[in-house]
């Protein structure tokens, strides 16, 4: 095989991976523009006439706002919560001296990764009932934020012990206690990882669904995932309004990652060479 055909295979290789990739997507975006006759007649096609309406019926009457800011407001809340939770476990178990305390306990953490979240479903369920909060939020904002914590306690612990203990010998001197230490000192040099770890655990609240299908029965509670659900049940023949609902899902990730990208690039890359 020729030299510069065994340097374009690989190109080759990942531009028929990123078009199969985007493919689906862009076949939605353009399917929400059309009506279900367009649909019909050309599903690959560019729209004949773009309907932006689609969004305002979808937004509206499908109540995906109501939907979307359910999902919003839980995942950015339960996300906030488990980095601030997890940051501070992982700070207490490597950065402070808890003799072979810490090793114990930091393998009691990482126990919670080894149990498929499916197998707690039960127990979950059992519990939030007696506590009294099935059917409120408070039923899914504990669940994801505590199952969160052991990958983000492994992730955000591992890019602490990088850090120089030069750096925390010099606040102390200083006379920071641990508190101050933590929060003045050590939460900003360690906000690369916790807006991975925050970013990670986003997404995973924002495309749950099991929890919200079981745990929440009314309809103006109901998150995106079991509201697109219900939607496409209603309007089974309507596939534009289908289409326009799957994007006003997608595009809150694409715009948190455009933010967001050189600060989850960095914590990845600082997290693999130091970790």
């Amino acid at each position: 095989m020729p030299t510069v055909w065994k340097r374009a295979l690989p190109h080759v290789v990942l531009m028929g991976y990123v078009v199969a990739v985007l493919f689906p997507f862009v076949f939605v975006v353009f399917s929400s523009f059309k009506d279900n006759l367009q649909i019909a007649e050309r599903p690959f096609g560019l729209p004949t006439r773009w309907m932006f309406e689609n969004y305002v019926e979808a937004w509206v009457k499908a109540k995906i706002n109501v939907y979307f800011f359910n999902s919003l407001y839980l995942s950015f809340a339960s996300s906030l919560s488990g980095v601030l939770l997890a940051a501070a476990t992982a700070f207490a178990l490597a950065r402070m001296k808890l003799a072979r305390t810490s090793r114990w306990i930091y393998q009691f953490v990482l126990i919670g990764m080894l149990i498929p979240g499916n197998v707690l479903f039960i127990a979950q369920y059992i519990l939030v009932k007696d506590l009294g909060i099935l059917n409120t939020h408070w039923s899914l904002y504990l669940p994801y934020t505590a199952g969160a914590l052991p990958i983000s306690v492994l992730l955000i612990a591992a890019f602490m012990r990088s850090i120089p203990s030069e750096l925390e010998e010099a606040a102390i001197v200083d006379g920071l206690g641990s508190i101050r230490l933590f929060a003045q000192i050590i939460l900003p040099v360690t906000v690369p990882a916790l807006v991975t770890v925050f970013i990670v655990n986003f997404l995973g609240v924002w495309n749950e669904y099991l929890l919200a299908n079981f745990f929440i029965s009314k309809d103006a509670l109901r998150t995106l995932p079991t509201g697109m659900v219900g939607f496409r049940d209603a309007y089974q023949t309507n596939y534009a309004l289908i289409c326009t609902g799957i994007v006003y899902s997608v595009l809150p990730v694409l715009v948190l990652y455009g933010f967001l990208q050189e600060k989850i690039i960095e914590g990845i890359t600082a997290g693999s060479v130091k970790g």
